[in-house]
């Protein structure tokens, strides 16, 4: 988290916080900056205190310095340098360890010294991190660059003074009420003497060198620091309850070890291995080693998601009233446990043996840390329909954001989605209907008011029927529309909105294709006018019928069924309706366990999805994301030359509107991840005061959320996306392509091969026109033509893949 100082009338310094590179750079990089820069490296020491002066150990949310006392989750780091050459050389050691060490920022001292910014652990305060970076690298610091009040003069953000920055810096993942809470447990630390350091970090010293220290023994540790200090930059700083002492960790580790299990890596174990695997790690011993709360913080660190249920808790509470401790064994009641235990560790590696594990048999998919909202949809699902759940989502995200339009490749459109979560029956989809209901509950509150408005009219309707003066038509603007409906109905209703987005979801697609049997034509019309939101008209001669005309046909819509009823609802492979729709897959449960407690949709997701999905509504007006549209550019490149060499058509022509529809699913999450950062510092209800208030503050904090996790996940989404289209309709567009009724493309037989067994890399560096008319053959079938052959020669040719060094013969480049 980066603040930038300034110094106010009263001479007091007060801060900022600085969220983007653009700001960044124009502070450092101001004329007056620069000049006091160089001429405080030239000795005049008065320039060098007015240089800018920055703040990263610090959130200080009220922009007071003084008396500062909300950690960050970076810290920073101040290196003295004698001359520019071991400024060099410590600069390479640092960047050569950036990974390690969670470096974000890397810049230059008016005196040649070097000034780093890197994640600071949870539980860690800013000595330990300091110490332990120290050791990491072997470069020395000084001890007195501590404090949370700490600022660092800085020089500009050129190209030989910047040596790295990360955008991460700008993110900050502690809210003020948990960095509050972070501080009164580093007090205590500190306090109680439990810092992992030796004496030496604790006294004044501008270079200090703790490799070179005899042993290295930390005070109140008892443990080696160096032992611990690789591990320091592992996980992000986020809160924590409880922080377990070094000693501990290793000792549980060391059980785990002596119990057959891979120390230091529990995660591996397993959600369903946890309690069972924990139980063999006590019954070495543990309790020997460590009491019953110091076990508690060490499981909390080792397993957080386990440490938190109550099965856990009820364990090591048990454990220690069973174990004797002074005569160091298990009475009867814990040696039966523990075979029992043992025994179920064997069946357990058994049936892994016997069964491929679901993990092969889905799309394996793991997706980044998600958003309020989305986050919680997943955990009402479990993990395995983390995917199938997102995409069902995101156009219920992309309706109620129906004032948000985003440039794509310079076209500004609605998040206009289409979605089909595809599974066999009892795959899981039916967990996904109530995940649904509460992200549209008051869209379909609304519904439910004016159905019955419309029933009462109804009523009044009949009751008039013979008398002179009838009730007056009513059009209801109804979003929330059920498929089970007709062609001249949905489009009334659609055409009643009032310019937002409607919203259709069905848990049976089979509803659809019985529905439009004999409308399906019109229903795959009115599906790719709403994602390309043009123009939609209906014109009927009677004076009775439904005459429609929508400008722009705003309509989201999410479908779960079997896979046979996809292709019912998508039956025309060349109109264009399979590519606009994003289709996702359940995993293969046919052989998994039933779970002891399945997820479901809870209070508190359902009360977080709420808040989520009423924010949504207040966000306005067009957004052009730079970085994401960048991302989107670099994925269909890839894909272009992946399929080039490939001479792969139906996969080439996918990629396009997969490119579309995975950059509006991801904004959908960055919209949620503006709701969550708004409601972490503000609360619910304030969070929807500052929407209203400040109309654009949503599309200034949408553009700091092109984060690299957010860029990933866009990978994810569009690389799932491209698999599903492939994996289901594949052959049947090349079927269609290849009949007599399409001219212009070859086709072939369904295939799914790797890079390297493309016809490109499969060729040799030298080779003649007939050896890739042969490879085609090979890979593509017997349809292959020599004029597609060399059609794709032209191609390769033309992208600088090959040159012609005869008539028949050709080289790759």
């Amino acid at each position: 988290m980066v603040n930038l100082i300034i110094i106010n009338e009263d001479g007091h310094k007060i801060a900022r916080p600085v969220t983007i590179r653009e700001d960044y750079f124009a502070q450092r990089n101001a004329p007056d900056n620069v000049k006091n820069f160089y001429d405080a490296r030239s000795g005049d020491e008065k320039a060098k205190a007015d240089q800018v002066q920055y703040c990263y150990n610090d959130l200080l949310p009220d922009g007071i310095l003084k008396g500062c006392c909300h950690p960050s989750s970076t810290f920073a780091h101040d290196i003295d340098c004698g001359n520019q050459e071991e400024q060099m050389r410590i600069k390479d050691v640092l960047l050569e360890k950036k990974d390690e060490i969670g470096l974000l920022e890397l810049s230059g001292s008016a005196r040649y010294g070097l000034h780093a910014v890197c994640r600071r652990q949870s539980g860690k305060t800013v000595r330990e991190c300091q110490y332990a970076l120290s050791m990491a690298t072997h470069t020395e610091y000084d001890t007195n660059a501590r404090g949370l009040a700490r600022v660092l003069y800085t020089g500009p953000a050129t190209p030989d003074n910047l040596f790295y920055l990360d955008d991460a810096i700008f993110e900050e993942s502690l809210t003020v009420e948990e960095s509050a809470e972070e501080y009164k447990r580093l007090k205590d630390r500190e306090r109680k003497k439990r810092e992992e350091v030796p004496a030496g970090a604790k006294k004044a010293n501008k270079h200090y060198r703790p490799w070179e220290e005899d042993g290295g023994n930390t005070q109140g540790a008892g443990t080696q620091c160096s032992a611990s200090s690789a591990q320091m930059f592992q996980s992000p700083c986020e809160p924590s309850d409880a922080v377990p002492e070094a000693a501990s960790l290793a000792a549980f580790d060391l059980c785990a070890e002596q119990a057959g299990l891979k120390p230091g890596a529990m995660d591996v174990w397993g959600e369903h291995n946890w309690h069972a695997n924990l139980m063999a790690v006590l019954s070495v011993g543990v309790a020997k080693l460590m009491d019953r709360q110091q076990l508690k913080a060490v499981v909390a660190e080792r397993l957080p998601n386990y440490s938190q249920t109550e099965d856990c808790q009820k364990l090591i509470d048990y454990f220690y009233e069973k174990y004797d401790a002074d005569k160091g064994f298990m009475n009867a009641s814990l040696r039966e446990i523990n075979a029992k235990v043992q025994q179920q560790q064997q069946d357990t590696a058994s049936e892994e043996d016997a069964l491929e594990t679901l993990e092969e048999d889905c799309e394996n998919i793991v997706l980044p840390r998600m958003p309020q909202g989305v986050r919680d949809s997943i955990e009402a699902v479990g993990p395995a329909l983390a995917m199938p759940v997102v995409t069902a989502i995101c156009p219920c995200i992309g309706a109620l954001a129906t004032g948000v339009q985003l440039d794509v490749h310079g076209q500004k459109k609605g998040l206009n989605l289409i979605a089909y979560i595809a599974g066999d029956f009892a795959s899981g989809k039916g967990s996904i209907d109530p995940v649904i209901d509460a992200w549209m509950a008051e869209e379909i509150a609304l519904a439910m008011m004016y159905e019955q408005q419309e029933d009462e009219w109804r009523a009044k309707k009949r009751a008039a029927k013979n008398m002179k003066e009838q009730p007056q038509d009513i059009k209801l603007p109804i979003r929330f529309i059920t498929l089970n409906n007709t062609v001249a109905n949905l489009a009334e209703r659609l055409a009643n909105i009032e310019g937002k987005h409607a919203f259709s979801f069905t848990p049976e697609a089979d509803t659809v294709a019985q529905k439009w049997r004999s409308t399906m034509s019109d229903f795959s019309v009115m599906l790719r006018q709403s994602y390309d939101g043009t123009r939609y008209y209906r014109e009927a001669r009677s004076a009775e019928a439904v005459n429609v005309h929508i400008e722009h046909l705003l309509w989201c819509v999410t479908m779960c069924g079997t896979p046979d009823a996809l292709y019912r609802v998508v039956s025309n492979y060349t109109d264009g309706l399979q590519s606009r729709i994003a289709v996702a897959r359940t995993p293969d449960n046919t052989f998994a366990k039933l779970e002891d407690k399945p997820p479901v949709l809870t209070t508190r997701q359902e009360e977080r999805i709420h808040q989520v999905a009423h924010l949504l509504p207040l966000m306005q007006g067009e957004v052009v994301l730079s970085k994401l549209e960048a991302r989107g550019r670099e994925w269909l490149e890839k894909i272009r030359m992946e399929t080039m060499k490939n001479d792969d058509r139906v996969k080439a022509r996918q990629r396009f509107r997969v490119c579309i529809t995975a950059q509006r699913m991801t904004c959908c999450l960055m919209l949620c991840k503006v709701c969550e950062t708004l409601i972490q510092k503000h609360g619910f209800s304030g969070a929807e005061t500052r929407l209203k208030q400040n109309p654009t503050l949503w599309r200034e904090m949408l553009l700091k959320a092109q984060t690299p996790t957010m860029l990933d996940t866009y990978d994810v989404i569009a690389d799932s996306l491209l698999e599903n289209a492939l994996y289901f309709f594949r052959s049947r567009i090349e079927n269609a392509v290849n009949s007599r009724d399409y001219v212009g493309t070859t086709g072939g037989e369904r295939s799914k091969r790797g890079k390297n067994d493309s016809i490109y890399e499969r060729l040799d560096v030298q080779f003649t026109f007939e050896q890739a008319m042969q490879h085609s053959v090979a890979v593509k079938g017997a349809g292959v033509t020599r004029n597609s052959v060399n059609q794709m020669l032209k191609n390769w040719k033309k992208q600088g893949l090959i040159e012609q060094t005869d008539m028949k013969k050709y080289r790759k480049i």
